[in-house]
């Protein structure tokens, strides 16, 4: 994934959301393009329209704050879009040196302390890094997502994408359960264009999915933090659950995941059932995929 590249796109993509009139000016006449022009984009940023080209030319490298902060005010970016071109800039920034390190080819394993935690928490609970890989789980976060798992190597986008019969039952509101795994990889593209098993993963799902291939294409990003879901489970039926993502200070890159129930709800019930029925499957948690599972380290001090 080429930074340049994603930079233009992204940009390109964003100015033809937005028409004049959304941008409060005159629609013209005789206009070419879908939605504004970089000169207009230019005009609203109060850059010039040279600057704004090179900019959209995929080249961000030097460009502020103060600059960014603009740029996406003119095109309306939410939360989500901004975090993003702020995210391709630092990676225009970025020297080969100062790039986050992987971890070589061992298997990432959750510490003793955040094993304890998992199992502690009275909830579906995972780990997962930023491609979407299931990295650890309590019982009851490994039969919450059962199907998940029976993958060699659970991967939510994976599982969404080229497990259909399973994933369309789990996701009743499977075209949304699909554009949000989307956005969120387009989300960690941006933060790291040279992570290597993103690479792999997009590729692979760009090549045996259409539906993957047309969200991509789209640019669409998504910051996910916490939210409501329902999914028809296949052991106890349909699941009404909140969640809530957390940041992993001591482990750079992973998010634990946790889906609690609304008290006294069938949901919640369901949720007991569930855990009663995971205590008499004893399922083994699969080992970590391998190579780039584990999360990336600090980037080196300069």
């Amino acid at each position: 994934m080429d930074n340049r590249d994603e930079v233009r796109e992204f940009l390109t993509s964003r100015r033809a959301k937005i028409t004049p009139e959304q941008a409060g000016l005159p629609p013209g006449s005789g206009r070419r393009v879908p939605g504004l022009r970089r000169s207009e984009v230019a005009f609203l940023a109060s850059v010039s329209a040279e600057y704004y080209a090179r900019l959209e030319r995929g080249n961000l490298t030097g460009a502020s704050e103060h600059i960014l902060d603009a740029i996406a005010r003119a095109l309306r970016l939410d939360e989500a879009e901004r975090t993003y071109l702020f995210d391709l800039a630092r990676a225009a920034n970025r020297t080969p040196q100062a790039r986050p390190r992987r971890r070589g080819s061992q298997q990432w394993a959750p510490r003793p302390s955040l094993r304890q935690m998992l199992d502690a928490i009275d909830a579906p609970a995972v780990v997962r890094n930023g491609r979407l890989d299931l990295l650890a789980a309590n019982a009851l976060g490994r039969a919450f997502y059962t199907d998940v798992y029976a993958q060699a190597q659970p991967n939510l986008a994976r599982f969404c994408y080229l497990d259909l019969d399973r994933s369309q039952r789990f996701h009743p509101d499977w075209e949304r359960s699909a554009d949000i795994n989307v956005a969120m990889l387009r989300t960690e593209a941006g933060r790291d264009p040279h992570d290597k098993g993103l690479q792999d993963l997009v590729g692979e799902l760009s090549t045996r999915s259409e539906a993957f291939r047309t969200r991509w294409a789209a640019r669409n990003v998504r910051i996910h933090g916490r939210g409501h879901k329902t999914v028809n489970h296949p052991v106890v039926g349909e699941l009404d659950v909140d969640y809530e993502e957390l940041e992993l200070t001591a482990e750079p890159g992973l998010i634990l995941l946790i889906y609690t129930a609304e008290p006294a709800s069938p949901s919640h019930e369901r949720l007991r059932l569930l855990a009663s029925w995971a205590a008499t499957e004893h399922t083994a948690e699969p080992a970590a995929p391998a190579s780039e599972a584990a999360p990336a380290s600090p980037a080196e001090p300069e």
